[in-house]
Parts: C-alpha cells; sequence; structure tokens
C-alpha cells in the first residue's frame, strides 16, 4: 500500500464501498438514500455488474431462477423488471443491474475503473484511508467490502503456459469483445459448475474440443426455457409469499424441502420421485429428500441415480465410466446445473481427457501435453475457477489496528464473527465474507440480509453518538467453531477437493468457509445479536 505522503489529496466521504456489483448497489442504496451518508463507490471495472460484469464466458448463467436471482426491496422494481429465461444469462443480469442502477440514481456516487491497492486503519483518527492503482486517496470512518465471492480468478501455474503458441482465456476473465472458435481446436481445462456450462457451447463452436477433466462431477439438467406470460403473472401475483419463504428457507431459495427421508421410501417410490425431480431439473432436485445432505446413505441414493443417468447418456462406455463421479457424493461440491453437458461427449468433435490417469505435465507451444500424448490445440479456456471468499479480500492489503495485516492474521484460515467483522479490523465490514452463509445460498438474499444489517448497525452507532465497532476476539472464536459444528452436521466437508476448503488454490488453507447452518438460521442469529445489543461486538 502506498503511503499517504506518496498520493495526491484526499477525498472523504462518511464510508466506501468496495465493488459495484449485487452487494455494492444494495449497500449505496441503504446507506445514502435511508442514512442519509456520503458514500463513495470504488469499481475496478469500466461497468456495472460485480462479478457479472467479468463473467461472460460462452454459456455463462445464473442456476438460481431469475425471478429470485434478484432484488427484494422493491415491489415497484419487481414489477417494472421482465426477465426473459427461467435461468438468466449473464448478459441479462447486467442490464438488469444497470436498470438498478438508473432506477435508484446511483451512479453519480461510482466511481468505475478504480482499483483499490490498499486499505489501512488509522486508529487515532478512527478512519480508513483506501489507495488505488493510479494513487488516489479515500478517506472514511467506514469501511465495506463488496467484493463478492467469485472474483479472483484461479489460473493453475502448469509449467510452459508463457511458452504457448495460441490464445488463452481465463472465464472469470472473459474478453467483452468475446471470442471465435471457428475451425479452432480447443482445450478445456476443468469441469465444475463454469466447465459444465462452458463445454455445450464450446463444442457447438469449434473445429475440436479436448475437455481435460481434474474431477468427475454431478450435474442435473437445469431445463432452462423462455419465461411465459403466464408464470409471470403468477411470479407477481405471488411476489410476496415467494420473496417470504426464500427469506425462511435454509439456502435462500422459494422451494420447499421434502420431509421424508430417501431411505423411508421403497425403491420404486424414491426412483419415481427422482425422476420427477430430474424432469423438472434445477437445483431443486437436492429438495427431493430432507436427508440427502445429512445422511451418507440417503446420499448414496441421490448419487447412484445420477451416476446411472450419465451411462444412459453417454454413448461410449468408457467416456461414461470418467464422467461418473465416485470421490465425492452428491452436492457435497457446488451442485452444477446444465444443458446438454453429458450429451455433448456423444459428439464426434468431442474428446474427454481424464487427468487422474494421465495427468498434464506442460503446456507446450502446441498444445498440451499429459503423461501419455500431447494435445495440438490453438485456444486453451481455463474453467479452474476462482480463490473464492478470502481471495477478492486479501487482494485489498488490508491493514487494520496497529498495522495488523489481514493476509497475516488469515494465514491458517479465516476468521470473523458472523462473516461480518474480524477482530483487529474496527468498522470494516465484509458482505458475504467467510463465516457466513454466502455461496451456500441464493445470494441475492444473502446480501440483502447483510446490507439491510450493515445499515442498521451503522444507523445505530450514529443515533447513539458511538463512533466504532469492532468483532471481540473471543466472539470470533466462538463463531469460527459454530461454522465448523454446522458444516460437520452436513456431508459438505466429505468432499476433500472442494473449493468450499480452498482445494482448489495451492497452498491455501484447508478450512471449510462458508457457513452452513442455513440462511435462516444465520439470521435469526444476527437479529439476536443486534437486538442484545450487538453483542460480540465493542462499540466505542
Amino acid at each position: 500500500m502506498r503511503e499517504p505522503h506518496e498520493t495526491g489529496p484526499i477525498q472523504r466521504t462518511d464510508a466506501i464501498i468496495v465493488g459495484a456489483g449485487f452487494s455494492g448497489l444494495y449497500q449505496l442504496h441503504l446507506l445514502r438514500d435511508r442514512l442519509g451518508l456520503s458514500v463513495r463507490v470504488l469499481e475496478a471495472a469500466d461497468g456495472i455488474g460485480g462479478t457479472w460484469y467479468w463473467n461472460r464466458y460462452p454459456g455463462a448463467r445464473c442456476d438460481s431462477e431469475s425471478y429470485y436471482y434478484s432484488y427484494s426491496f422493491s415491489r415497484e422494481l419487481e414489477d417494472e423488471w421482465d426477465w426473459t429465461e427461467r435461468y438468466p444469462e449473464h448478459g441479462e443480469i447486467r442490464r438488469y443491474l444497470d436498470h438498478v442502477a438508473d432506477r435508484f440514481d446511483l451512479r453519480r456516487d461510482i466511481q468505475l475503473g478504480t482499483r483499490v491497492s490498499g486499505a489501512r486503519y488509522d486508529e487515532a483518527g478512527n478512519h480508513w484511508t483506501v489507495t488505488t492503482e493510479a494513487g488516489e486517496r479515500f478517506e472514511a470512518q467506514f469501511l465495506i467490502t463488496a467484493v463478492g465471492c467469485l472474483s479472483s480468478a484461479n489460473v493453475p501455474a502448469i509449467p510452459g503456459l508463457a511458452s504457448f503458441a495460441g490464445a488463452w482465456y481465463h472465464t472469470g476473465r472473459w474478453p467483452h469483445e468475446g471470442v471465435d472458435f471457428s475451425n479452432k481446436r480447443v482445450g478445456l481445462i476443468g469441469t465444475g459448475s463454469t466447465g459444465i456450462q462452458a463445454t455445450p457451447v464450446l463444442a457447438a463452436q469449434a473445429s475440436h474440443l479436448t475437455v481435460f477433466q481434474r474431477t468427475a462431477n454431478y450435474s442435473v439438467p437445469a431445463r432452462n426455457g423462455p419465461m411465459d406470460d403466464e408464470f409471470k403473472a403468477w411470479v407477481r401475483e405471488n411476489s410476496s409469499e415467494l420473496r417470504a419463504k426464500a427469506r425462511e428457507a435454509p439456502n435462500g431459495h422459494p422451494f420447499d424441502f421434502s420431509d421424508r427421508s430417501a431411505l423411508d421410501v421403497s425403491p420404486q417410490e424414491r426412483q419415481a420421485i427422482y425422476e420427477a425431480a430430474w424432469e423438472r431439473g434445477g437445483l431443486r432436485f437436492r429438495a427431493a429428500f430432507r436427508d440427502i445432505m445429512l445422511d451418507k446413505d440417503a446420499n448414496e441414493t441421490a448419487s447412484q441415480f445420477i451416476r446411472d443417468k450419465i451411462r444412459s447418456i453417454v454413448e461410449d462406455p468408457e467416456t461414461a465410466e470418467a464422467l461418473t463421479p465416485r470421490d465425492h457424493l452428491f452436492a457435497t461440491k457446488r451442485p452444477p446445473i446444465d444443458t446438454n453437458y453429458f450429451e455433448t461427449f456423444n459428439r464426434e468433435n468431442v474428446t474427454l481427457v481424464d487427468l487422474k490417469t494421465t495427468p498434464i505435465e506442460a503446456i507446450v507451444p502446441e498444445g498440451v501435453r499429459t503423461r501419455d500424448t500431447t494435445y495440438p490445440l490453438d485456444v486453451i479456456v481455463f474453467a479452474t475457477g476462482f480463490d473464492a471468499l478470502t481471495g477478492p479480500l486479501l487482494a485489498l492489503d488490508i491493514r487494520g489496528r496497529d498495522g495488523l495485516v489481514l493476509k497475516d492474521v488469515w494465514a491458517a484460515g479465516p476468521k470473523s464473527y458472523l462473516g461480518l467483522q474480524v477482530p483487529g479490523f474496527p468498522n470494516l465490514f465484509t458482505m458475504t465474507g467467510p463465516g457466513s452463509p454466502s455461496v451456500l445460498t441464493n445470494m441475492p438474499v444473502a446480501i440483502e440480509q447483510h446490507a439491510e444489517w450493515i445499515a442498521d448497525c451503522i444507523a445505530h452507532l450514529r443515533e447513539r453518538g458511538l463512533d466504532r465497532i469492532e468483532a471481540r476476539p473471543d466472539a470470533a472464536e466462538t463463531w469460527g467453531a459454530e461454522v465448523d459444528r454446522a458444516a460437520s452436521a452436513t456431508l459438505l466437508p466429505m468432499a476433500s477437493s472442494s473449493w468450499y476448503l480452498g482445494a482448489n488454490v495451492p497452498g491455501k488453507p484447508r478450512v471449510f468457509m462458508p457457513y452452513a447452518g442455513g440462511m435462516a438460521h444465520y439470521r435469526g442469529i444476527c437479529e439476536r445479536v443486534a437486538a442484545g445489543g450487538y453483542e460480540g461486538f465493542s462499540l466505542r
């Protein structure tokens, strides 16, 4: 971080928000328009959208349904916006966020093309100084990070990448002008949610697609399609009930989980229930039985159902076997949904390379060299995900009281209280940070809860003449134990290769990062903390 005397004049506001996606826009609206604070939003990109500004890869779309992957704070906003598809693609999400920014006149307090290079807390002045790569300085009492959980692209350190004679791209930093894959030999590395979305689209464009699979994955059909007028009318008529159900649900989706156990029905009935869920498609498949994420034997019934589906779809038995996941259970890693993913491997121009049997040794000028052979390629696409949850925050070089460096504090894994604050960093709020439900939920529901809690907290301080709030170390330790307990009550930690644990980033501590206790339960905890005078925080 640059020292203050090395930069230009200080620009002072009450609050600084880093990021102009779903989180930053709503937080700005609340702090400025409800509390009357002066606010500056600093956004590295040249446009609004946050994660969706960067994620423009072929096939990129949300896996929450459009009618609830949206804000709920304004009924007028809901009524005036029409979604076109069941699952919105990246361009439509950006258009929606642009509309929100215009609708609530947010742009005048957003500074685009401004990448934060550091943030330092001054205890004597009780303020944060934020510097940018361009040398600008901003000063505010409150600093709020709205940088997203999945915004720090993870490019694997494969030897020889610099020698590759063709072009390479990461799905999380996709060229805005797009990429023409016509008559190109394309290699796709990674088969998580992103790779599963991209594979069918790349296969349709490229002369040949080689998919390098690190881990076989479960996936359920999305069953995407246009939003018809009848369904749109039903959503508007039932908006209040749907939004309430989403807020009360454990994962922020407005659908109910079955109260049946997968082990309490006959095999024939269980098969029929899974078949119906498969035909309906989407993330709701997990709700077919109440114990899919809680009981290993119950989950195995769902896992085996999907394995059988893979074998029935993929025509080549050897390819089908390579695509069949056996090292983890369904939905213990992020559960993808797809459009013709497994069907794509029946195409003559698609090859699957199982990296468990023939790992990549190097990237060479002509393509990718595995232990067995070299695959000639014109283009490489990395669908290798993100340095999730902690990566975007550590990239800001945040330094708290007495020069405490966040990177050092989190060297063994993230520690926070409620995923909202870190001891030693007064007046810093981390929206959907590690230790909050975040990526285990429908994100807008988690984002609205966080933004509203932070706004209420700042209002509480100002009404009582207080100027500082900081999480206590003992509260963070207790919360860390609760995060571990909640994860251990589920099957989620069993997937040792999951990015929920940071396993996709070499050298990253293996700690289960999101809170798995459920969004509704978490909301209740946050409400009780606030009602109790912000228990677990030191207020001055």
